[in-house]
């Protein structure tokens, strides 16, 4: 993922009005030194237009290394998903102000540019004292580089700083890389990784600019489990597999206080803000049995359950627009032109929502795959923006826990949202007087009251229930 529409990040030293052209609000943008000669600032860019402050997650390059136009220097971490931020110049990165799980303000400089070798060492010289707050208990400026700090992926392997050893901001090899290259992991494939038992060093990654991604750290258990080692012998790739094939939760230290993620502030801030929302809920029953059997026909063929329930219910919201539709500055609404269906993922350290655009015209089959291909990237934190921040209507399941019913909070900025229970057996009347066996599930729509009254979403899922109890328009 790039932020390569992002034409702040790169920007020679100007007049502070100048600055102000920026396409995020100027207010988050802040001058910490004035850079003459061909030096530029690197500037902790705005992913998005509510960002206010940004995580590196990793330095793809070192400093002293030759930088291109176009090419990925950092990777920074958003509300949602981690960014490549690539560079708008030719030069060098003379000096790194902010190291790797330092954060610092939207606007500020993180890192020098010089245009030539020649350059480096007064790039140095002129390095403006940083403005980050780190995970560590200091952040120390990029001129004094013969500090010690701590690898930001040995403190999230739980090694200690002594363990760690001195890790040189300037000339450390990150401990993902090979002869000195730096290779970036993403933090899934990270945690996956410690969990797992694999050592990340040697892995050769498939996510874009060689990343190592879950997927990579997956195949390399796989490799190392069908293909035994010989006794004594040292394998490039450790795997330390639990017993049961399940990957042990990391422990927890009870009595700590834990500081928020990115993603973790970027969802409180959101249920927050929901709060000012007037809402109601509506709960109904259905009966699955049809659903059922369509989803243990085509299974083979690749489609999912989530994809099923998406489809059915953007089928019902395009009979019902309301049900569709959002509020946001509290005056009006808006009827949306296209129905996408977000649903709600629990990943490491939050909660995302990959959006199924256009889901009412797409056939279940592509759907399937858009789904697993969104998990993926989700999973990976590497969603575009575009593909978690345009739903219009929200889905979540807690179905495969066996949770009968719960009730979501609505997302700020849409109409609805509905939670899905599991489907179990129950005894069920039928209109002849018969009583029979049928699977059922629960639904509760959570709606924006101020647009959406208790008429329409009972006519919605009505229509919902119609389509679920004979599915036929799924497979279309």
């Amino acid at each position: 993922m790039s932020s390569h529409l992002l034409q702040t990040t790169f920007m020679p030293t100007t007049p502070i009005a100048l600055r102000r052209a920026s396409i995020f609000p100027a207010t988050h943008l802040r001058r910490t030194h004035v850079i003459e000669s061909k030096i530029r600032e690197i500037f902790m860019p705005a992913l998005s237009s509510t960002m206010t402050e940004g995580k590196i997650v990793s330095w793809v390059k070192i400093e002293g290394d030759k930088l291109a136009k176009g090419e990925a220097v950092l990777v920074v971490e958003s509300d949602k998903a981690d960014m490549d931020v690539e560079s708008f110049y030719d030069g060098y990165l003379a000096t790194i102000i902010v190291p790797e799980g330092g954060s610092a303000p939207v606007g500020s400089t993180i890192a020098l540019l010089a245009e030539s070798e020649d350059e480096i060492a007064l790039a140095k010289a002129k390095t403006p004292i940083p403005t980050s707050t780190s995970s560590q208990e200091t952040t120390t400026p990029a001129a004094a580089v013969s500090e010690e700090v701590v690898s930001p992926v040995a403190a999230a392997a739980g090694v200690s700083p002594s363990d760690a050893g001195p890790a040189k901001m300037a000339s450390a090899v990150h401990p993902a890389s090979e002869g000195g290259k730096r290779v970036v992991a993403s933090p899934y494939a990270k945690k996956l990784a410690k969990e797992l038992g694999v050592e990340l060093r040697g892995l050769v990654g498939s996510g874009p600019n060689g990343r190592i991604v879950a997927k990579d750290v997956e195949a390399a258990v796989g490799s190392a489990a069908s293909t035994p080692a010989p006794v004594g012998s040292v394998v490039g790739t450790t795997v330390a597999q639990p017993s049961g094939g399940a990957p042990v939760a990391p422990a927890v230290e009870l009595g700590t206080t834990v500081p928020f993620t990115t993603m973790q502030n970027a969802v409180s801030r959101n249920m927050v803000e929901s709060l000012a929302v007037p809402t109601f809920r509506v709960g109904y029953t259905i009966t699955t049995n049809a659903l059922d059997a369509l989803y243990k026909k085509i299974k083979s063929k690749g489609v999912t359950m989530t994809a099923l329930l998406a489809k059915a219910t953007a089928l019902a919201l395009a009979k019902h627009p309301v049900v569709n539709s959002s509020c946001r500055d509290g005056k009006s609404f808006t009827y949306n032109s296209s129905i996408n269906i977000a649903v709600a993922v629990a990943i490491d350290g939050g909660l995302i929502t990959p959006v199924l655009q256009d889901a009412d015209k797409v056939d279940i089959y592509s759907l399937s795959r858009k789904w697993k291909e969104l998990v993926d990237k989700a999973r990976a934190k590497q969603l575009q923006p575009h593909e978690y921040t345009t739903g219009t209507f929200t889905l979540s399941n807690l179905g495969m826990f066996g949770v009968d019913r719960f009730d979501a909070i609505l997302p700020p900025g849409t109409g609805a949202i509905m939670a899905v229970g599991a489907s179990h057996p129950a005894l069920v009347g039928t209109k002849d007087g018969r009583i029979g066996l049928k699977n059922q599930m629960q639904v509760n729509v959570t709606a924006d009251h101020r647009v959406i009254y208790g008429a329409d979403l009972a006519s919605f899922l009505q229509t919902l229930a119609q389509i679920i109890e004979d599915p036929k328009d799924l497979t279309l």
